[in-house]
């Protein structure tokens, strides 16, 4: 099984942390990168092989990860001469990539078993597999429903329930085919190209753990919550193959 990292953003919302290091080299808990965990997590559940897109701070990450042998896998690069967004680098690789690959952002921390989710998505056939996971968003208003001028309704800060993408996919090669290298495009795009063709992606509806490294007070919330966590996300491979 084959995954592509995307690991070459520049952390902009992470700042000052991201300054002097790529986001997915931040430090978790006392041993550990993000990106460490990710890695460790796709040899554990039997990935063999990574590409890891790179651009913002790339040389620091190819010292950190080399060829890949300290995880057990084998690691090329792909590296942006510009910002190609979430999407784009994978069409500089498309020709070497498998028939089904996984793709994910290399900023995030979750238990979800990328191995099922990849599984999942060669049974269903489908042109995108995204992960998701059930989000609540608060409104800090009273909310009025409104008919012609006139209030006919009114709920005191309500709060909505929705599915998210999380930043991880499933998809076949056959996906990136019309599209030509070079291309700077990012997975909304993809999604809305494909809704218009009527190529209806599929979900992979996510329960666990899930935390989006985006700003420092989600970065200090991780670090305060790693403990906790630390053994639903670095799961001992003898545990998974058993």
């Amino acid at each position: 099984m084959h995954a592509v990292i995307l690991a070459g953003g520049k952390g902009v919302r992470l700042r000052p942390y991201t300054t002097t290091l790529p986001k997915p080299l931040m430090p978790i808990g006392e041993r550990h990168a993000i990106l460490d965990i990710v890695l460790e997590q796709l040899a554990a559940r039997g990935f063999t092989s990574v590409t890891l897109s790179i651009n913002h701070l790339g040389p620091l990450i190819r010292a950190f990860v080399g060829d890949g042998s300290r995880w057990g896998l084998e690691i090329g690069y792909v590296e942006e001469s510009v910002p190609l967004s979430t999407a784009g680098p994978l069409f500089l690789v498309k020709d070497e990539l498998p028939e089904h690959f996984l793709v994910m952002n290399g900023d995030l921390l979750t238990d979800l078993d990328h191995a099922d989710l990849l599984a999942q998505h060669r049974g269903a056939g489908a042109p995108l597999t995204i992960a998701t996971a059930a989000q609540t968003t608060r409104m800090e208003f009273g909310v009025l429903d409104v008919v012609e001028g006139r209030v006919v309704g009114f709920t005191e800060k309500p709060a909505y329930r929705h599915r998210v993408s999380m930043g991880i996919y499933a998809m076949p090669r056959k996906t990136l085919a019309p599209y030509p290298p070079g291309l700077a495009l990012g997975f909304d795009r993809l999604i809305q190209d494909l809704l218009r063709q009527g190529e209806f992606p599929h979900t992979y509806e996510f329960e666990g753990v899930w935390l989006d490294i985006g700003r420092p007070e989600e970065y200090d919330e991780a670090n305060r919550r790693f403990g906790e966590l630390e053994p639903a996300l670095l799961p001992l491979r003898s545990e998974v193959a058993a």
